[in-house]
């Protein structure tokens, strides 16, 4: 069964940053993508940042230019650096995997391994 620890969540001050990390507990083989989701008290999860089997990426609107998704294959390894943060960017983050598919975006729905989550807060 896969999976998914997130880290590196902490509070920072606005314009600060923060890197969190997901690892995957099995290796996968075949297709897969892997995204970070966020959600806040009272307010439905959505999708920050997801990354393709080819590497390719998508952002929501409202973290592009401050915070890059990435993975290491050999680490079974998820990563988010998270810059310039503002204090609605907090939330408890979550790590998300689809297996077995090439491509995906950023409903939740695509997503069917999901971690426990880790809490980012940033203070004005």
């Amino acid at each position: 069964q896969v999976q998914l620890v997130e880290s590196g969540g902490g509070s920072v001050q606005a314009g600060g940053s923060l890197k969190l990390s997901c690892i995957v507990s099995t290796v996968i083989y075949g297709p897969y993508c892997m995204a970070w989701f966020r959600q806040a008290p009272g307010k439905e999860r959505e999708g920050v940042a997801s990354i393709d089997t080819d590497g390719s990426t998508i952002y929501a609107d409202s973290v592009k230019g401050r915070f890059t998704i990435s993975k290491d294959n050999a680490k079974n390894g998820l990563y988010l650096q998270m810059n310039s943060l503002k204090p609605e960017d907090t939330a408890m983050y979550y790590c998300a995997a689809a297996l077995g598919i090439w491509h995906a975006g950023l409903e939740s729905r695509e997503y069917n391994h999901w971690g426990q989550g880790t809490q980012v807060t940033v203070s004005s």
